[in-house]
């Protein structure tokens, strides 16, 4: 199959959550598959063009963008590493030329962030012709190119270039869904009998992401889980309505992780390398993140690793609360994260009144991001939601027991702890309060110093969990199928 992938991000070259991990290695296990696949994302200012060795695509590239009318770029292509897929960078300064991805440094999301995203979207497409590139599917991700669908099944619909391309929309999360004012309609120049109920208007505005739903061949959530909870109005986000709509044309596919990269048998970040067979490794790396984060240096204390956002989401409100009843406990916590000012000032004023239990390192370092997987006896993921996760899927695989809101993809891929069978690999909890989350912890630390036999039954099964991305990718290969007869009819290898 021809296969395009259109994202805003992607490793290495740009990331700030999982779809980065989806756009930049999936695309590596489907081309090991056998397919023709290639990646469209912005050339960023934050990208270094002579790092990645970029070469200049011949030829300026015009882009119609409607009342805008036709913007030029240029196109620059390199490879994904340890790789022959075709990565393109769309290089226009006036959308992309700048150090952050989405948002202004205080946070707020950049007023031209509509234009910028139905610029990537139409360019991507723009780009196949250029090429010579006929996808038999492009597969688009959250709403900043869900344009690509609403494009295809409009302005391009009667294309004979593209009519034989079908679409995938993967949905990241729901809460983010490019909802913009009306007139964006001349932008993306579509007709404006498209601005309606069932396809692009909400609530006066445009919504890019339910009108993608509505356009895109198929559509996925990034787990079975959220799958089923985007149809309910807790988790849709008020779309949850033309999800219900769809439904017929909504699948789940389980993100997957790199096993080369994340692996404590090989990790060059950890001090020690340990694997489920030969663990003494795993206490070497505790010991030395005890001292990296200057925590008291004590083996027989268990350590609750944190890797997360900063943010409502994640679940950071809901340790906010229950924190001074933690440090009552014995026990250690180490934190790395960055996200809003609030939580910045408590934790750090947390790690000052508990010098010795709790360390945070507010930034991000994907080094220390590695060490405290590996230094962890316990991770914790209170996320409110949570479409895939991947830091569950990386504890499991270095045995730091994740304790988890059972949601989404946590609840997918985390087995409760069953004491009275010996089953489980981690700690869940369904109710996201104080009390929920805190008995869970509770009883995780319970088990730590009072069934230890169980800590290292829990910790075997969870290091033989696997969750990759061979298997993500191919699941999303028989969905592409199943899109392509979706629309044409016909079956393709």
């Amino acid at each position: 199959m021809k296969i395009l992938m259109v994202a805003s991000e992607a490793v290495p070259y740009a990331k700030t959550g999982g779809l980065a991990d989806v756009a930049g290695v999936l695309p590596k296990f489907l081309r090991q598959l056998g397919h023709d696949v290639r990646v469209v994302i912005p050339l960023y200012g934050s990208i270094d063009r002579w790092k990645y060795r970029m070469d200049d695509v011949p030829g300026a590239m015009g882009v119609w963008m409607g009342v805008m009318g036709e913007l030029w770029c240029g196109i620059k292509e390199s490879r994904l590493p340890n790789s022959d897929v075709p990565v393109y960078f769309i290089d226009y300064e006036r959308f992309f030329a700048r150090s952050q991805l989405y948002n202004e440094p205080n946070g707020q999301g950049f007023m031209d962030n509509d234009n910028r995203f139905v610029f990537l979207s139409r360019a991507a497409l723009q780009l196949c012709k250029k090429l010579d590139f006929a996808p038999d599917i492009v597969h688009c991700n959250d709403w900043h190119t869900a344009a690509v669908p609403i494009f295809l099944n409009t302005v391009y619909r009667d294309d004979p270039f593209f009519s034989h391309t079908a679409s995938l929309l993967t949905i990241h999360n729901m809460e983010y869904q490019g909802r913009y004012y009306s007139g964006l309609m001349d932008v993306l120049d579509i007709g404006w009998e498209h601005f309606n109920h069932l396809e692009l208007e909400w609530q006066g505005q445009v919504n890019l992401l339910k009108g993608g739903i509505y356009h895109s061949t198929l559509f996925n959530a990034v787990s079975h889980g959220y799958a089923a909870e985007i149809l309910t109005p807790q988790f849709g986000h008020g779309l949850e309505g033309v999800v219900q709509d769809r439904r017929d044309a909504l699948r789940g596919v389980l993100n997957g992780i790199d096993y080369e990269e994340w692996n404590p048998a090989h990790d060059v970040y950890i001090t020690a390398p340990y694997d489920k067979e030969q663990m003494a490794g795993k206490a070497v790396c505790k010991h030395a993140l005890q001292e990296e984060m200057h925590l008291v240096p004590r083996s027989d204390v268990p350590l609750f690793g944190l890797v997360a956002r900063l943010v409502d989401q994640k679940g950071i409100r809901l340790l906010a609360e229950v924190f001074e009843s933690l440090m009552a406990l014995d026990l250690q916590i180490a934190l790395l994260g960055s996200g809003e000012s609030w939580a910045h000032d408590f934790f750090n004023a947390m790690a000052a009144k508990y010098p010795g239990k709790f360390a945070c390192y507010l930034g991000y370092s994907n080094p220390l991001a590695h060490r405290i997987e590996a230094g962890s006896d316990f991770f914790l993921m209170p996320s409110v939601f949570e479409p895939c996760g991947l830091n569950q899927l990386y504890s499991l695989r270095y045995g730091s027991l994740p304790i988890v809101h059972a949601v989404g993809g946590l609840n997918d891929t985390v087995e409760n702890f069953d004491e009275y069978n010996h089953t489980g690999t981690g700690f869940k909890y369904n109710d996201q309060t104080p009390g929920a989350f805190y008995d869970t912890i509770g009883w995780a630390l319970s088990t730590w110093y009072h069934r230890p036999d169980d800590i290292a039954g829990l910790r075997w099964r969870a290091m033989s969990q696997v969750f990759s991305w061979q298997g993500s990718a191919s699941q999303y290969v028989d969905i592409y199928r199943e899109a392509i007869w979706r629309r044409t009819g016909q079956s393709v290898d």
